[in-house]
């Protein structure tokens, strides 16, 4: 299981991964931080890129703030990296 660290920019105009900063993985949404709308689409947009399920993924620490962990089942460190890198690339 991987765990990534990400900062999220709810309603930044557009969803986007942005790429990485250190160890952390910018991500912004376009939904605004209302009822879990800026979580589910970032996990929306997270599994799109990573080409899995939603339910593969779970935040796991900062559901309320902008600054979050979140494990990817079934997938190791290096491959979230490969398939972000690619998922930029398209």
């Amino acid at each position: 299981m991987a765990r990534i660290g990400v900062r999220l920019a709810p309603r930044g105009g557009r969803d986007a991964i942005e790429g990485w900063i250190g160890e952390e993985l910018r991500v912004r949404v376009a939904s605004p931080p209302v009822e879990g709308a800026a979580n589910k689409a970032l996990v929306r947009l997270l599994a799109k890129a990573l080409d899995i399920a939603p339910t593969r993924l779970a935040i796991v620490h900062g559901a309320l703030g902008r600054s979050k962990v979140i494990d990817v089942e079934g997938l190791s460190d290096a491959d979230v990296r490969a398939r972000l890198a690619a998922f930029g690339d398209k």
